[in-house]
């Protein structure tokens, strides 16, 4: 079964990481959640990074989003990035995620139900059965369309 980390800056973050989850969950990707700030516990953060055994993995902070970097920097795993849109300080948020130095790519994407998605997409590029499950998704995402046109079209 292929396998998704979950990394978040802070316990606050758990919601919204949750989310993530069952998005993954839908997919057919286990996943696992941990906690970890490359500002206060680095150390601690790499530790996690180097010694998971995931296909891909997301990271979860806002404000100065070191997270994103410190996890893509020291892995050759796909990261996403999906920092907790509280409302407040959304543009902060996202900038301090897009602003990263050469050679370090975050992929960006803003909510958990996406995040998921971006995960199944390149985890289905190894994983048949994931791949078909986001096929089905997709499909579903279509038919929901043809089926509101076809409602307002008939009046």
């Amino acid at each position: 079964m292929s396998k998704s980390l979950i990394l978040m800056g802070s316990p606050a973050d758990k919601e919204w990481c949750k989310k993530i989850a069952d998005e993954l969950n839908k997919f057919g990707i286990e996943c696992e959640m941990r906690v970890a700030s490359a500002h206060k516990v680095p150390e601690h953060t790499l530790n996690i990074i180097r010694s998971s055994n995931c296909d891909i993995i997301i990271t979860v902070a806002g404000r100065s989003n070191a997270l994103s970097g410190l996890t893509d920097g020291s892995t050759t795993k796909p990261v996403i990035a999906c920092p907790p849109l509280d409302g407040q300080n959304i543009l902060y948020d996202i900038y301090s995620t897009i602003r990263m130095p050469s050679g370090i790519a975050p992929l960006l994407v803003l909510t958990p139900e996406n995040a998921a998605l971006a995960s199944a997409k390149i985890i289905g590029i190894k994983d048949e059965n994931v791949r078909k499950r986001v096929e089905e998704y997709q499909k579903a995402q279509q038919k929901k369309l043809f089926d509101a046109d076809k409602e307002l079209s008939n009046g």
